[in-house]
């Protein structure tokens, strides 16, 4: 055989031979961890070559965690999910304090450090929400910190199924009362200092408000107790009346509360969808569901990640120390 004319063989190489893919535990789909197998291996130019191959592998698994890929900057992060989901969302009608860290990037809940944050789903107490939500560790906490994540549809399935017929029936009544004292401004929630601006968006997002004394509002919106995934058509459980529901604060934060306002005034609270009350063993029993299911790792700084926000929820654990987790949101979906 003459070598001068022997054809070169051409090696083509996957675009998923360049990341390596494990589950975090065993025993869970939740969360998938994907690697980079090379050297230097540019992660927003992979995701944009394999927006399918993510996509399936979120309806899969509920979340990915995006780890070693040498992310390191605010600004990557937000061209990632750009790449994954198109143009990132502003954090509007907010429940939690945040600061916007560049674009459309929010740091994540700014609690106290001694506070945990209960499993939930991204704003599931409205009725528009993002369907993909990531989160990039800046800096790791010295101590705790951890993002825990939970399986929506496992969580549903897990739940006394009288729970799940009655909110099913009734649905969620959230009653929110912004001020001084209060819970947040209205200026700051709706992210306007003008009051018609807020009335067009309550209007348009099916939201009953009553403007009060000394500038104070109390809005009051029915929402989905329970939801279906557009794509996948799974059944997953969808609200946030463990966190509003007034039994979830201590004893103390409680009496205090009411020793100053009627329960109409609390800053926050939450019924079945036609106002009367859920019991306290009822938010008992999901909260103890959403325990069941959590899925607790350590941040490593540069990890990202990435949920489907209907299909994982995500909460937070006490920590110690600087930490840094950095939020993004995309993929609009409005509840028909």
């Amino acid at each position: 055989m003459n070598l001068k004319f022997a054809k070169r063989k051409r090696f083509q190489i996957s675009q998923t031979d360049l990341i390596k893919t494990q589950l975090l535990q065993p025993d869970s789909l939740l969360p998938l961890v994907i690697q980079p197998a090379v050297e230097d291996l540019n992660l927003i130019a992979w995701v944009s070559n394999n927006q399918a191959w993510i996509e399936s592998k979120l309806f899969k698994h509920g979340g990915l965690l995006l780890r070693n890929f040498k992310i390191t900057e605010a600004t990557e992060f937000e061209g990632l999910i750009e790449a994954i989901a198109g143009k990132l969302l502003n954090y509007s009608y907010r429940s939690t304090p945040r600061s916007q860290v560049k674009g459309k990037i929010y740091t994540s809940t700014e609690y106290p450090p001694s506070q945990s944050i209960p499993l939930h789903n991204e704003m599931a107490y409205t009725r528009q929400w993002p369907m993909k939500i990531g989160f990039f560790c800046a800096v790791a906490a010295e101590e705790g910190g951890e993002t825990p994540i939970a399986d929506s549809r496992k969580v549903f399935q897990n739940l006394n199924p009288e729970i799940k017929a009655t909110f099913q029936q009734k649905q969620v009544l959230y009653v929110r009362n912004y001020g001084e004292r209060l819970d947040l401004p209205w200026q700051e929630v709706f992210q306007t200092e003008d009051r018609t601006t807020v009335e067009n968006y309550c209007h348009q997002a099916g939201i009953e408000y009553e403007w009060l004394d000394h500038d104070q509002l109390r809005t009051r919106q029915v929402c989905q107790a329970i939801a279906t995934h557009p794509q996948t058509q799974e059944t997953v459980w969808f609200n946030q009346a463990h966190l509003f529901h007034v039994s979830r604060l201590n004893t103390e934060v409680r009496k205090t509360l009411y020793s100053v306002f009627s329960e109409p005034e609390l800053p926050r609270n939450v019924y079945y969808g036609d106002g009367s009350k859920i019991e306290d063993d009822v938010i008992d029993e999901i909260t103890a569901v959403y325990q069941q299911e959590a899925i607790t790792f350590p941040w490593q700084a540069g990890d990202i990640l990435l949920l489907d926000n209907m299909l994982a929820a995500h909460g937070r654990k006490p920590f110690s120390g600087a930490r840094q987790i950095l939020v993004g949101m995309a993929e609009s979906f409005t509840n028909p």
